[in-house]
């Protein structure tokens, strides 16, 4: 668990020197009306996590762990694909490209379905199968229903003014 803390922790660093980044190339933001619901959804994750998983006397589900473990090479590819673009917030830079290399070869957005499977397979893990499931359906109803719509409806409209 301070595992995940810590390397959330660090990739929010980096989050937010891209975000500066994109900023002072003149970035506009969208979907900020949601962005604090990932800021209660993770949080709250994490500690679900923690206190349900303690229920399991270090009982581990190896299965759910591996892909847990699996799951970190596919984040930090996401990542690295995305580069400075890459940051907690839904930012269009000015004369930016949509990346569709890497992992959106074949996937519109990766990043969420590695999120995904983590959300799940951590708790599971650990036996913690009411906080996979509780959280893997809040995570689900929030960027199914919010936050990918936010972040396609400012690419398309990115998209529009382009020359």
């Amino acid at each position: 668990m301070l595992s995940i803390a810590v390397q959330r922790v660090l990739e929010l660093r980096v989050a937010r020197a891209n975000e500066r980044w994109a900023r002072e190339q003149g970035a506009v933001e969208y979907g900020r009306e949601h962005y604090s619901l990932f800021f209660v959804l993770h949080p709250a994750w994490m500690l679900s996590l923690l206190l349900e998983g303690r229920a399991s006397r270090g009982r581990v589900n190896l299965p759910a762990l591996l892909l847990f473990v699996l799951a970190q090479p596919l984040r930090y590819w996401v990542i690295r694909t995305l580069g400075r673009y890459w940051n907690t917030r839904i930012l269009i830079v000015p004369g930016g490209q949509r990346v569709t290399g890497g992992p959106f070869r074949w996937l519109p957005h990766p990043n969420y379905a590695v999120v995904a499977l983590e959300l799940a397979s951590a708790p599971l893990a650990v036996g913690a199968w009411r906080t996979a499931l509780a959280f893997t359906l809040l995570n689900a109803a929030l960027l199914l229903l919010i936050r990918i719509p936010a972040e396609e409806r400012a690419l398309k409209e990115y998209a529009a003014r382009q020359p």
